[in-house]
This record gives C-alpha cells, sequence and structure tokens, in this order.
C-alpha cells in the first residue's frame, strides 16, 4: 500500500544516521515486545506479512512518531483485536476478562526450537517461470490498499533480471488472509538514474527481489 512507512527515495528526511555501538534494545520492554511478537508467530496467530501490514497502517503521525518496538506493539495491538484473541474491553482493562481464543499450536518446547530457524517461504511452483535472467522488464505502476512489497520508487521502471529464486509465497496475498498464492521471485537490477533520475550517480545500480504480479515484459 502507499503510506509513510514506504519512505525509500522520500525527500525531507535526509541521511540515515547509525548509532554508534548501538545495543539490542534501548529499554528492557523493546525486549519483552520481540519476544510476545514472536511468541505469536510461533503459535500460529498470525503470519509476519499480517504484522507489516498493521504497522503500515498505523496514522502517519503515530509511525513518524513511534519507535521501531513501539510499532511493533501497536501493529500487535491490531492483529490481537482484529483476528479475535482479546476484546476492546480487555485491551483497556489490561487483562483477560474471559476464556482466550485458542492458537494454533501451543509453546512446547519443539515450537519453539522450530521457531528459532529461519523459515522458509519456498513453495511448488505453480507454473513455468515468466522471466529469465538477461530479460529487461518494467515493474508496474500498482497502488494496492493492502500490502506489497514492491517500493513505490521502483514501479515503473526499467531493469534486468539477474537471477531467479523460484517459487515463494505472496506476501501481497497473505497479508489479507487469501492464502500462500505462490508466485515467482527475481532479482531486478536497476540503473540509478532510471530510479532516481539524471543527477543519481551512474556508477551505482540498485537490486530489488520482485514476485513476478509485479513485473511485465519491457
Amino acid at each position: 500500500m502507499n503510506g509513510v512507512h514506504d519512505m525509500g527515495g522520500m525527500d525531507g528526511f535526509g541521511k540515515v544516521e547509525a548509532e554508534p555501538n548501538e545495543p539490542p534494545f534501548h529499554a528492557p520492554w523493546e525486549g519483552r515486545v520481540l519476544a510476545m511478537q514472536r511468541a505469536m508467530g510461533y503459535a500460529g496467530a498470525w503470519h509476519i506479512d499480517h504484522s507489516r501490514f498493521a504497522q503500515e497502517q498505523l496514522p502517519p503521525g503515530v509511525y513518524l512518531t513511534s519507535s521501531y518496538y513501539q510499532r511493533w506493539a501497536l501493529a500487535m495491538e491490531k492483529n490481537v483485536l482484529e483476528r479475535g484473541y482479546v476484546g476492546p474491553d480487555e485491551m483497556a482493562a489490561g487483562h483477560a476478562l474471559r476464556p482466550g481464543k485458542p492458537l494454533k499450536r501451543k509453546l512446547t518446547p519443539d515450537v519453539v526450537e522450530a521457531g528459532m530457524t529461519r523459515s522458509s517461504f519456498y513453495r511448488q511452483q505453480q507454473g513455468p517461470a515468466r522471466f529469465k535472467p538477461g530479460d529487461r522488464v518494467r515493474t508496474r505502476n500498482i497502488h494496492p490498499q493492502t500490502h506489497t512489497r514492491l517500493p513505490r520508487y521502483a514501479r515503473d521502471k526499467v531493469g534486468v533480471v539477474e537471477l531467479i529464486h523460484g517459487c515463494h509465497m505472496y506476501p501481497d496475498s497473505v497479508a489479507v488472509d487469501r492464502g500462500d498464492n505462490p508466485q515467482w521471485l527475481y532479482t531486478v537490477v536497476f540503473e540509478s538514474r532510471e530510479l532516481w533520475g539524471p543527477d543519481a550517480d551512474p556508477t551505482l545500480k540498485i537490486s530489488i527481489d520482485a514476485f513476478e504480479p509485479y513485473l511485465e515484459p519491457a
């Protein structure tokens, strides 16, 4: 979706300033937010794309004035409410008022251990790949109301397919509960001036991973 979260290439925000020797967490509550988010994922409450979509729907003023883990916490509040794990009255009270909705999986040691390994989003292909390395492609000029992994700065731009990563679950479908909908995933390389205009450094190239529905022949 188009929103304040999609800040790549936006004017007025300045460069990213790295914090020297930045700690994993700036306060204990941040670690607890991470633990809760991971626990809900292990238990099958929602997928990472649901979390991303929930953050993308935060009002711009809230998004820009919230820290990284504050956004995570607000997204969790949205997801537990929308998915029926708590009621608005329980959220206001700060504790359970009735038996909770069962989760898909109990947090047994084997479930947690499995969750600690990197997930694979690879899925069985549903048909042949439309593109191959070396093909020139144009990204579609899409403006969906829901989640997408195609950033605004890379829409309606011409690039070259560099790699094919196989078929993977499609975030645009997963985020709105429409299933995995497996799609081919490609690395597409763009000249900097194609994305940023004639003033961009001509020696730079930019790569993005783009799903097949984002692309058309150039």
